[in-house]
């Protein structure tokens, strides 16, 4: 892929993204700040809890031992650090990295290696579907990750009007009128066999909320607000919500889909041992719809997004991190790709990585046309 340009300059500015210390209500002093920085490194990088004289090695401080656990003792009040019981060192917590991530972490620029293997791997000529395998792959080799690119979109899709029929056997015909006048037909799968008269009250319950709506917008609106107001609603908006939930979650329904790379790589991280969380994440990646709402969420933000442990709101990803960048053409948002992995990742050399193929994935597209 010769003549290949990309600016690096990276878009993902730490030192201004959140204010960790304002939001989250912390005020570290210098000492702190850099022994929080110093620790984290040392975790990402030897992956074993730090003790005391580690930090005063890796810090540069001329503090004490007492002084540097008292310091210790401080962070772990704040929730930043915790103590395994096998140790008497300490790790950071989802909530120290957050800190580190907005505010304290050294973003390193990919080096010229990094560039030469996108280069080689993003091939101009190549069809959409196998781009996108490749930008996967090439993410997943170069992190030993799980490289993650949500595909891009087709063009909006506007639903018209929306209609159930009953079938035999639990059945359900949805009957899809998009844009101006194509018709899609879908056979759900219910619980329970619904009467015409129930099908057509859901039927004009959502027609009323969503005639006009981009369908992705109603399937993120089913998705993130029916479903969890479900229990509280009379019993025929819990019909109207059963039937929007089976219609709008099929992949099909949805021009969304990703392409997931490497996900085996995570086995070799000690931090995901554990067999039972693995199978977990694992059955999140074939069923893909939660992976699917998090990348929907990472697209709609429309910049980088790091989400590290529980804030994804999954407990599946509790042990992970997610890092993703949108990719465009002509100033238009078409996907998002990044990566998938443990808590303790290499933030620093991850993050500048993700933010490049993403610009270097956007050229390629925009040289396609």
């Amino acid at each position: 892929m010769n003549g290949l340009v990309c600016n690096n300059e990276l878009t993902y500015d730490v030192k201004k993204r959140n204010q960790t210390q304002a939001d989250n209500g912390i005020e570290l002093n210098e000492r702190a700040r850099r022994l929080l920085k110093s620790l984290i490194e040392n975790y990402v990088r030897e992956g074993m809890p730090v003790g005391s004289k580690a930090l005063a090695k890796d810090s540069g401080l001329d503090l004490s031992p007492a002084t540097i656990r008292n310091v210790m003792i401080d962070l772990e009040k704040l929730g930043l650090v915790s103590s395994p019981h096998t140790s008497a060192g300490r790790i950071p917590t989802s909530k120290g990295y957050r800190i580190f991530v907005d505010s304290l972490i050294t973003v390193k620029a990919p080096s010229e290696g990094d560039l030469a293997q996108l280069r080689a791997e993003l091939n101009v000529t190549e069809s959409v579907d196998r781009l996108m395998s490749s930008v996967s792959s090439v993410l997943s080799g170069m992190t030993s990750m799980a490289g993650v690119v949500l595909v891009p979109r087709r063009d909006y899709t506007s639903l018209r009007r929306l209609e159930f029929l009953p079938l035999s056997e639990g059945r359900v015909l949805a009957i899809l009128v998009v844009n101006d006048h194509e018709v899609q037909n879908r056979v759900i799968h219910t619980s329970k066999n619904y009467t015409e008269a129930e099908l057509q009250q859901a039927a004009n319950y959502l027609n009323t909320l969503f005639a006009g709506s981009d369908i992705r917008q109603v399937r993120r609106s089913v998705l993130q607000d029916m479903v969890s107001v479900k229990n509280s609603v009379n019993l025929a908006m819990q019909t109207a919500i059963d039937m929007a939930d089976r219609v709008f979650d099929q992949d099909e329904n949805d021009p969304a889909d990703y392409v997931l790379t490497g996900q085996t790589n995570l086995m070799h991280f000690s931090d995901l041992a554990d067999i039972d969380k693995l199978k977990q994440l694992f059955d999140a990646f074939t069923e893909k719809r939660d992976i699917l709402h998090l990348l929907d969420e990472c697209y709609s933000a429309q910049s980088m997004q790091i989400y590290i442990g529980e804030e994804s709101g999954y407990q599946v990803l509790g042990d992970c991190s997610v890092v993703t960048a949108p990719y465009e053409v002509d100033g238009q948002i078409l996907g998002v790709l990044g990566v998938i992995g443990p808590t303790r990742m290499n933030y620093e050399r991850v993050i500048p990585l993700v933010d490049l193929t993403a610009k270097m994935l956007g050229t390629v597209l925009n040289q396609r046309d």
